[in-house]
């Protein structure tokens, strides 16, 4: 069966909405479950890391649980430059950004509402629990972490697309691990130190060394596990190639030429096609 422009066009706009319904998703899951710090040793039975960066000693990895949402983001983020170029990945992070913005905002006004007396307390396992209380020291960020959150969340998708581009004209359609998995390596070393620079430097008086030092264990995390991540991009590439009917490189090509009459479609999301 033939692939014409219309059918290409309609299953692109298709995959972009999914794409980016789970972009979105676990950005914002990565925002709020980045409100628990959990001990990843602790959770796998092994005794602590105990490392040393920057002078700060006796260093274990204490994450924020947004840690595990994360990863994915990035994943997305490199589908969807191979799909729908750089252009299709600011649409997206912009969104994302704005939705996160407009959740805190939500998330602010709930923390200032009078709870009803009847939900205020509660007993569990013998013990009083102020749920108010709870709710606002899960959910009431600081202005700092909410503003270094979402500056190093822009920064980091631009360094990773302008990384990801940069491999990608290096090696055309080849090494796929290599452009995914480098852009996500640098862009979520300058990520991490963003987001811990801003809310902890700035906002919190931490010293250059704690926040390099924690910003390291952080980053030893994040690269195992962009590396481990990468088999996932091949079973996506498969995936999609084969929902959009296009397994070779010539009806690959073929979709690339019809980028400008993509462009110009309402749900105008695409600017690149995997070569």
């Amino acid at each position: 069966m033939s692939i014409t422009a219309s059918t290409i066009e309609e299953k692109r706009a298709r995959l972009f909405l999914i794409l980016g319904m789970f972009f979105i998703t676990n950005a914002l899951l990565g925002e709020f479950a980045g409100t628990k710090v959990f001990s990843l040793e602790s959770t796998l039975g092994l005794a602590p890391a105990d490392l040393s960066f920057f002078g700060v000693e006796h260093l274990s990895f204490n994450l924020t649980a947004g840690v595990i949402a994360w990863p994915l983001v990035f994943v997305l983020t490199d589908i969807i430059n191979e799909y729908f170029g750089r252009r299709g990945v600011r649409i997206i992070s912009f969104i994302a950004a704005a939705l996160i913005a407009y959740a805190f905002i939500i998330i602010y006004f709930t923390i200032n509402l009078a709870p009803a007396d009847f939900w205020q307390f509660r007993v569990q396992d013998g013990e009083r629990l102020n749920m108010n209380l709870a709710y606002t020291a899960i959910f009431g960020q600081g202005l700092w972490i909410i503003v270094g959150s979402l500056v190093a969340f822009l920064v980091g998708q631009f360094l990773d697309v302008t990384v990801f581009e940069f491999f990608k004209s290096k090696t055309g359609s080849k090494k796929i691990w290599l452009r995914a998995t480098g852009s996500t390596l640098v862009s979520q070393l300058i990520d991490s130190f963003i987001v811990l620079f801003i809310a902890f430097y700035l906002g919190a008086g931490w010293s250059l060394s704690q926040v390099l030092a924690v910003c390291t264990m952080n980053y030893l995390y994040k690269a195992v596990v962009a590396i481990f991540s990468t088999p996932l991009l091949y079973v996506a590439h498969f995936a999609i190639d084969r929902y959009l009917d296009m397994p070779n490189e010539s009806d690959l090509n073929q979709s690339a030429s019809n980028e400008q009459l993509l462009a110009s479609a309402p749900n105008d999301v695409a600017s690149e096609k995997l070569n």
